[in-house]
């Protein structure tokens, strides 16, 4: 407190620095709000990405077993040689209340393998990689913006604290500070100034009970 000038300037100063900052509240919190509500719909579509990735996981082994088994291994390491990788993996930025949040994109090829010179289970084998890559993309999609909001969540809430425990209490307390200062030295001006109208009027008082002098002299002539 020692560092505030306690002037109306300075008063008025703090008192536009507390109406931002209850302003900056409102604002975060809503912002919290929508992150929130952002994040409990990511956490469903999260667990369903997620079912999904291990339905597709189980699928694809299962399919990969029976061609090997079916097929031959060498067939199927054969034809995997012939299957382009995943390419194309973007991540798009977007804006949900100020936060980046990414969501990722990805392109898959279409060159499939060959019905003519491929074996049937080989082929579902093929399928079902491609199915499961896809689904892995989702759940990589779906996490990333999950722990992204999440993260956005925790900082807009330490925000919110710090204004709301520590800088809206101390703007706060420095504007009581200097009230009091202002009103504790409105009083003494008050007192001061009946202090001086007192000996004014003592003063005046004083000398229309004192004789006059000249008067006293004319009188007697």
């Amino acid at each position: 407190m020692s560092q505030v000038s306690p002037t109306r300037m300075n008063l008025l100063q703090r008192r536009g620095q507390l109406r931002l900052a209850q302003k900056g509240v409102d604002l975060l919190k809503k912002k919290r709000d929508a992150l929130v509500a952002e994040f409990f719909g990511l956490v469903r579509e999260a667990l369903e990405a997620r079912k999904a990735l291990n339905q597709a996981a189980r699928e694809a082994y299962a399919a990969l077993l029976l061609a090997q088994a079916f097929d031959g291994p060498e067939v199927v390491a054969g034809a995997s040689l012939g299957v382009p990788p995943v390419e194309g993996v973007e991540a798009e930025v977007e804006n949900v209340w100020g936060s980046k949040v990414p969501r990722l994109r990805a392109t898959f090829p279409e060159v499939l393998l060959s019905p003519v010179g491929t074996p049937a289970y080989t082929l579902e084998a093929q399928k079902a990689f491609r199915r499961y890559a896809e689904a892995l993309v989702q759940v990589a999609n779906t996490e990333t913006r999950l722990k992204k909001i999440g993260e956005e969540i925790k900082k807009t809430t330490r925000r919110v604290n710090a204004l709301e425990q520590v800088v809206i209490p101390g703007i706060r307390g420095q504007i009581r500070f200097i009230q009091q200062v202002l009103e504790q030295r409105e009083r003494e001006d008050t007192f001061r100034l009946k202090r001086i109208k007192g000996k004014i009027e003592a003063r005046e008082a004083e000398e229309g009970g004192r004789p006059n002098p000249h008067l006293e002299i004319g009188a007697g002539l």
